[in-house]
């Protein structure tokens, strides 16, 4: 079996190896900008040795942002700051990503350091909030507009859209990002999706926006270059999504040309009991790899070098994504290689590191 330093090729994309940084959102953006923080954030991951930079969610409309710090990937000017970003994390050896993303009825809260909660346009918010259905995230949110049937044509135009300028911009990974209670997440979940129209009620109609969002992405795409999608592969609340489900889904969109399927779970209600431990939702991209025969990332507390490692070999997964790790540390990667004695090269300006 491969090991977490093995080189891996999807498409004609090779990453060096399979541990890739996880979207992390950084609230640091003006009107969706790329700055210096976010240079030097992706970067130094990159110089860190992973073999794949993920940016954060990037919301392919201003309304489809988490917050007013969130970045963005719909408009063209967007995509100046990005393409530098892309440059310089190719220039140290690393895949560069990007996650497209609408936050739905999660949409318009504050940054976590203010609290994590809705706002309004005094405090930078907006009130045009959308989903699936009329049903508020929680008590404290707003109710959202149930987007209509031209109302969720325009969205998937928007995630094509923000694939063109992705691509522009010189990523050669794309993921949807169909997880964690957010916009195509909403639509995914019978808890959150009461419609009844050809968005809503049985699964093929619940899934129906993911898949035109894929085909659209696909077709826009370089046809070399890799397309990701993640997923809830639970929503851990009964009469949720499932796993069986996402067994279903993720076979659906390999046909439509999804390389791989990055596996979460949760985010589509509060309150849900989680039982959250090491490796928790590693048989979730075991499960998916296995019965669709597709490339599956795990994800969830993954933080040791041989627990990373012990993934890969056991065939539970093709990659790692690693987050928190890699914000308390950003040459994880340096330290795991020399931990499990595998041969790797540091930048020279470590080398005495060791000495």
């Amino acid at each position: 079996m491969p090991h977490l330093f093995e080189p891996l090729q999807i498409r004609e994309v090779i990453f060096r190896n399979r541990v890739a940084v996880s979207p992390m959102c950084q609230y640091s953006s003006t009107d969706g900008y790329a700055n210096e923080w976010h240079f030097i954030h992706l970067v130094s991951r990159a110089v860190g040795g992973a073999g794949l930079v993920f940016t954060e969610a990037a919301a392919v409309e201003p309304r489809g942002r988490i917050s007013p710090q969130d970045l963005g990937i719909w408009d063209d000017a967007h995509i100046e700051g990005l393409a530098k970003i892309v440059s310089s994390i190719e220039k140290y050896g690393a895949v560069a990503g990007i996650q497209l993303a609408h936050a739905g009825r999660k949409a318009s809260i504050s940054k976590p350091i203010r609290g994590g909660k809705p706002i309004d346009e005094s405090q930078e918010g907006w009130r045009s909030i959308v989903s699936s259905s009329p049903i508020p995230f929680a008590p404290e949110y707003p109710i959202p507009e149930a987007l209509t049937i031209p109302g969720i044509h325009e969205i998937i135009d928007a995630f094509i859209k923000g694939a063109k300028h992705s691509v522009a911009a010189g990523f050669k990974v794309i993921e949807i990002h169909a997880a964690h209670g957010y916009l195509l997440h909403q639509f995914l979940s019978p808890l959150t999706n009461q419609r009844e129209d050809e968005y809503g009620g049985n699964f093929e109609n619940r899934i129906r926006i993911v898949t035109e969002v894929v085909r659209g992405v696909r077709a826009v795409i370089p046809e070399q270059h890799t397309l990701w999608v993640r997923i809830s592969a639970t929503d851990w609340a009964e009469n949720g999504w499932n796993i069986e489900q996402s067994i279903a889904l993720s076979d659906k969109l390999k046909s439509y040309g999804v390389d791989l399927i990055d596996c979460s779970s949760g985010g589509i209600i509060p309150g849900v009991n989680i039982p959250i431990q090491p490796n928790y939702q590693i048989e979730f991209s075991d499960r998916i790899r296995y019965a669709v025969n597709i490339l599956t990332g795990g994800v969830g507390l993954i933080t040791s070098a041989t627990q990373a490692d012990e993934i890969i070999q056991n065939g539970s997964a093709d990659v790692v994504l690693i987050g928190r790790e890699f914000l308390r540390n950003p040459y994880w990667v340096h330290l795991a290689a020399k931990q499990l004695g595998y041969d790797k090269h540091w930048p020279v300006q470590y080398d005495r590191a060791w000495l």
